[in-house]
C-alpha cells in the first residue's frame, strides 16, 4: 500500500489543487484531488485482469471547474434537493441558495466547488477537511466536515464523512461519483446489471421534490429488487421516467448496513461487480441522464447513459418533512456515516 501526492493545477484563482494517489498491493488506485475532494480516477480490474479508470470525469482543474456536472466530487451540506430552499429548525425559516429548477440542490454547490484541505492519515487512507461558516448558502452553523478515503487491499473504497456544527442544522454528505464498469471510455451502461435493496421508493414531482409518498417499487420500472439490466425499463411509458429522462430517483433501502449491500452492479463484458454499502436510508440512482456531449478524459465526451451514480443519502427534502428520516443534529452532535464500494469479479 502506498499514498503519494503530487501538484494537479491551479485554479481560475490561482489556487494550487493538489492529487493524491492510493494504491494496493494488486495495482489498483484511487486518485483524490483537493478541489471538491474529488474522486477523480478509479482504477479497478477486469476478468482479464486489466485495469480500467472507471470513472468519468475531467484530466484537468479547468474542465472540473467550468463542466462539471458533480462528476466524483463531496456534495452537502445537503445532498439532493430541498423545496424551494426553505426549511424550518425549530420554527426558525431559514432560506438556502436556490439553484435547480426552483429547489436547493447539494447544498448550492458549496462543498463540490471548494478546495480542501487533506492530510496522509495512512498507507491507504487520506482525510479531507473543509470548514464551513455559518449562514454560507444560507444554512446554519459553524460547520467542520470531514471526509476520508481509504482503499483496502481486497479492492474496497471506503469513504467515512463526519461533520459537526455549533448550531442546530441539517447534514447530509455523499460522493457524487459517474461510474462506468465497463470503463469510462467504453459506451453505454444499459447493459449492467442492477440489483437495489428497496421494496418502495419516493416518487416526485417534475422538479424531483418527493410528494411524500412512498411507492412500492412491484409492477414499476423502479424494480430493482432482482439484478435486471439498467436499460431494460429506462424507456418506459413512465411520468417518472419521462420527467427525469431515466433514472434520477431516490429509493429507501430495507435495512442500511454496511455489513449487507445495499445495491450490487455488475458489467457482463468486462466481468467488475461492484457491491455498495451504507448505513444511510436512501440510494439514489442517477443514470447519467442530462450528460450531452460533455468534453470528458482524454478527449472523450461524456453523453446520455454512458455512466450512473449510486449516491448514499438521507431522502431528499427529508427537512421539509416529518416522517422522512432525521437529518437535523444537535449544536456540537457528531454526524457520522460511512460509504463502502467493493470491487470484485
Amino acid at each position: 500500500m502506498s499514498v503519494e501526492k503530487q501538484f494537479y493545477g491551479k485554479t481560475k484563482d490561482n489556487i494550487d489543487i493538489d492529487k493524491y494517489i492510493i494504491k494496493n498491493k494488486d495495482g489498483a488506485s484511487a486518485q483524490i484531488i483537493t478541489y471538491g475532494a474529488t474522486l477523480d480516477k478509479l482504477f479497478v480490474k477486469d476478468k482479464n485482469g486489466r485495469l480500467d479508470d472507471i470513472l468519468l470525469g475531467f484530466d484537468n482543474i479547468t474542465d472540473h471547474e467550468e463542466l462539471s456536472d458533480y462528476q466524483g466530487v463531496i456534495v452537502g451540506r445537503y445532498a439532493n434537493r430541498i423545496k424551494k430552499g426553505k426549511f424550518s429548525i425549530d420554527g426558525v425559516e431559514y432560506s438556502v441558495k436556490i439553484n435547480n429548477n426552483g429547489n436547493c440542490n447539494h447544498g448550492g454547490n458549496e462543498f463540490s466547488e471548494a478546495v480542501w484541505d487533506a492530510e496522509i492519515t495512512g498507507e491507504n487512507s487520506v482525510k479531507f477537511t473543509y470548514f464551513s461558516p455559518d449562514g454560507t448558502c444560507g444554512f446554519p452553523g459553524n460547520m467542520k466536515v470531514g471526509v476520508t478515503y481509504t482503499l483496502t487491499d481486497d479492492d474496497c473504497l471506503r469513504i467515512d464523512f463526519e461533520g459537526v456544527s455549533d448550531k442546530k442544522t441539517i447534514m447530509n454528505f455523499t460522493n457524487h461519483a459517474y461510474f462506468n464498469l465497463g470503463g469510462y471510455a467504453s459506451g453505454d451502461i444499459l447493459g449492467h446489471l442492477l440489483k437495489i435493496d428497496a421494496d418502495f421508493y419516493t416518487p416526485t414531482d417534475e422538479t424531483s421534490i418527493p410528494t411524500g409518498e412512498l411507492k412500492s417499487v412491484e409492477n414499476t420500472p423502479f424494480d430493482f429488487r432482482t439484478p435486471k439490466p439498467i436499460g431494460k425499463d429506462i424507456r418506459a411509458n413512465d411520468q417518472q421516467l419521462l420527467w427525469g429522462k431515466g433514472y434520477d430517483i431516490n429509493f429507501c433501502i430495507n435495512s442500511p448496513s454496511i455489513e449487507k449491500p445495499c445495491a450490487v452492479v455488475c458489467d457482463p463484458v468486462s466481468g467488475r461487480k461492484m457491491e455498495v454499502y451504507s448505513d444511510l436510508p436512501g440510494l439514489q440512482l442517477y443514470s447519467g441522464c442530462l450528460l450531452d456531449n460533455v468534453k470528458g478524459k482524454n478527449g472523450t465526451f461524456m453523453n446520455q447513459y454512458e455512466a450512473f451514480c449510486l449516491e448514499t443519502q438521507f431522502w431528499p427534502d427529508s427537512p421539509n418533512r416529518d416522517d422522512f428520516p432525521n437529518c437535523v443534529f444537535d449544536k456540537d452532535e457528531v454526524f457520522k456515516t460511512t460509504t463502502v464500494f467493493k470491487f470484485s469479479i
